[in-house]
């Protein structure tokens, strides 16, 4: 018997498939591929609220504890839709490496109009003692993510969440990290009936939530509620 939880990929020349997708990335300029990113990363997130309407994750067996089909799932949709996941997941890493190059050659070219059009400048110390810099935790910690609704007697209600709070940071997830939403995603799928620290600001209010995401509250999926990029 064929291993149902294997995704369905088409059969042929994978190699050939991604030294074709390879070379169409070559062709796009920086902000055509920071465009696809966009697009990869909100794709993966509507795969990911597919499989969580299911009920299941990346991981989750489709066999029952005989090794039979489960009768409850719809296992070819979840199927198809894990091998796209995979797919994009494999397209993703390739769309980060050509931005990374592309942000080198680009800082590049800045240096080098930078240094035959202007005298060398000494940098001096900003009189607030202020630094540009992504570590700094109200940076790291700029909300990324907005409560567009929360479901009444639901996992994300009894930890206190409300429409319209800014998500600050979700577990180990911030805003340098966040991946358009696709890493919350995983973070829930990995953390069932474990808790989660979440940090939110509401109005002008900083708070420290507590979230247990669980599948066995009479809702759909784990959290109970619905988050939108900030």
């Amino acid at each position: 018997m064929d291993d149902i939880h294997v995704p369905t990929v088409p059969s042929g020349d994978v190699s050939g498939r991604a030294t074709a997708n390879e070379a169409l990335m070559e062709k796009l300029s920086l902000g055509d591929i920071l465009a696809e990113k966009d697009r990869v990363e909100n794709e993966l997130v509507t795969l990911s609220d597919v499989l969580d309407s299911h009920g299941v994750n990346m991981n989750t067996s489709l066999t029952t504890i005989d090794g039979y089909p489960r009768d409850d799932l719809d296992i070819a949709q979840i199927r198809i839709t894990r091998a796209r996941i995979i797919r994009l997941r494999n397209d993703y890493k390739s769309i980060m490496s050509r931005i990374e190059t592309g942000l080198h050659a680009h800082h590049a070219a800045i240096t080098g109009t930078l240094s035959t059009t202007q005298a060398p400048h000494i940098p001096q110390a900003s009189p607030t003692g202020a630094q540009d810099n992504t570590t700094d935790p109200d940076i790291i910690e700029t909300p990324f993510a907005k409560v567009n609704s929360v479901v009444d007697g639901s996992p994300a209600d009894e930890a206190g969440l409300k429409a319209g709070d800014g998500i600050r940071r979700f577990g180990s997830i911030n805003w340098v990290n966040h991946e358009r939403l696709s890493n919350v995603a995983e973070l829930v799928y990995q953390s069932e009936g474990r808790t989660i620290l979440v940090k939110v600001s509401r109005k002008d209010v900083e708070l420290e939530l507590k979230l247990t995401p669980r599948r066995d509250w009479g809702g759909r999926g784990m959290l109970g509620c619905h988050l939108i990029p900030a």
